[in-house]
């Protein structure tokens, strides 16, 4: 098995990282939310959840 940040053989002490310092580069990522899961009610169309639905819109 391969690191993921890099690439090297993993370390057993690691796994699946090669190195402390490759497991810390991921959970930096995760942490800043480098790898955020989009869901599927995000803005990808740019157009807003409510926009074509009037019963979001009432009050």
């Amino acid at each position: 098995m391969t690191c993921p940040i890099c690439r090297k053989p993993s370390a057993p002490d690691y796994r699946p990282f090669c190195s402390r310092r490759c497991a810390d580069i991921d959970l930096g990522r995760w942490l800043t939310g480098s790898y955020a899961i989009p869901d599927e009610h995000s803005e990808v169309d740019g157009a807003s959840d409510d926009a074509g639905d009037p019963d979001r819109q009432r009050h």
